[in-house]
């Protein structure tokens, strides 16, 4: 019998399993299905990691690596090569592992720290031939980056999610040149650094409001996609094709969080982010199973990533010693121009200090301002010079503010200044 069960062994894993052993935990496994630790930051060789964690530019194996150093002196068991098949109500979990084949482990606690996938081209339906060339961005990361191969030379990109304008540039260093970058928003995905130094800086045109109507292809392998332009409602606008010779389409159109697991242990899930609903504390709706990082919601800096996860796994450990007692909770709710929150659910009780919010907005923002009220009342404001859907935003709702709501339902709106 475990003290803690961690699912997935990458960013969010790795501080979630540290956390709890620092918290006095005794008794941890990491189940990863991978042959080795690290998750998607083994495939992320570019820098950008860790400046709010470590004040300084990582890589995503340096990243990792940090972290895992940081287990090397604790007793926290890996199991590699290994499926999770299910996780029970009891809180035992089914594992399929090619050095101990199929087991049931029990644990008094459990963290959920599975990531995300891309979205593929069957999800998002472009119609045309189904030719080979045709990668997800993070398959072709994967293929360049780890395993050596070079997907294309000639490389249309639809959907500028920050792996996809990653990948633009990290293509270009490698020869092949990328034509350009589709986006069917009026707005990047990404993070604007992200496109200024993965597209701007490299003479690479970003075509917001467009995207690609037609893959045709010669020999089996992609040779021209047709782009157009689209109006208010995402529909093809007829006079606007504009045809590009290339051998390569790279899909970066959105991230889903890995929820099958969640879903089938009855655990309360949240439309609008794909993952489970949670406390202040990333607990979900089963009792001593907690959830974070990309699982619960997609991120776009893996420090946030790493202070959710210490949150859960300090969290989990405070559920195995018993320390917590039960607390009625107040509901978080997306007001105007915000997509979701995370938490969905405060227990002020439990808040010593302040709770982190997460969220992302549905359109740009100049100078605008972060409304947070309760009924008709107003409870917290915060100023912000821009925000964009593509960079997560990040407020602390202090205790005051909190007690202020007097149980009321919390809306986090999104406001230009006045």
């Amino acid at each position: 019998m475990y003290d803690l069960i961690v699912i997935g062994g990458g960013p969010a894993g790795l501080a979630a399993a540290n956390s709890a052993w620092r918290q006095g935990l005794g008794k941890i496994l990491i189940v990863e299905r991978d042959k080795e630790l690290g998750g998607i930051l083994n495939q992320c060789i570019h820098n950008g990691f860790g400046l709010h964690r470590f004040k300084e530019e990582l890589t995503g194996p340096e990243y990792a690596r940090r972290f895992m150093d940081m287990l090397s002196d604790t007793g926290v068991e890996t199991l590699l090569d290994a499926m999770v098949l299910e996780i029970r109500r009891d809180k035992s979990v089914a594992v399929v592992s090619a050095a101990r084949g199929y087991e049931v482990i029990g644990a008094k606690s459990i963290v959920l720290a599975m990531g995300c996938r891309e979205r593929t081209r069957g999800a998002i339906g472009i119609p045309g031939h189904r030719p080979a060339g045709v990668f997800t961005a993070g398959s072709a990361q994967r293929y360049l980056n780890m395993e050596g191969y070079m997907v294309g030379r000639r490389v249309v990109i639809l959907g500028s999610g920050d792996i996809g304008l990653i990948m633009a540039r990290r293509m270009t260093l490698e020869g092949a040149k990328v034509l350009c970058c589709v986006e069917v928003m009026p707005y990047s995905g990404g993070l604007t650094r992200n496109i200024v130094q993965c597209l701007e800086d490299w003479d690479i045109p970003l075509y917001l409001s467009h995207t690609i109507t037609d893959i045709r292809a010669e020999n089996g392998r992609v040779s021209h996609v047709t782009v157009m332009r689209v109006d208010e409602k995402r529909n093809p606008v007829p006079g606007t094709e504009m045809e590009f010779d290339c051998d390569t389409v790279l899909l970066s159109v959105g991230l889903i969080p890995e929820n099958e697991l969640t879903r089938a242990a009855g655990i309360r899930m949240d439309p609008r982010t794909n993952g489970a609903v949670v406390y202040e504390n990333m607990e979900t709706s089963l009792p001593g199973v907690f959830a974070c990082g990309n699982v619960v919601h997609v991120h776009d800096l893996v420090d946030y990533v790493s202070a959710e996860s210490e949150r859960a796994g300090e969290a989990a450990a405070r559920y195995v010693k018993g320390l917590d007692q039960e607390e009625a909770a107040l509901d978080v709710k997306n007001g105007a121009d915000v997509g979701y929150t995370v938490p969905q659910r405060i227990r002020v009780g439990r808040v010593e200090k302040a709770a982190d919010v997460f969220f992302r907005v549905r359109r740009i923002f100049g100078k605008s301002r972060i409304e947070v009220s309760a009924g008709s009342r107003v409870i917290a404001q915060f100023k912000r010079e821009h925000m964009a859907p593509g960079e997560m935003e990040h407020i602390l709702l202090s205790r005051k503010a909190l007690d202020m709501a007097g149980g009321e339902t919390i809306e986090v709106s999104a406001r230009e200044a006045e």
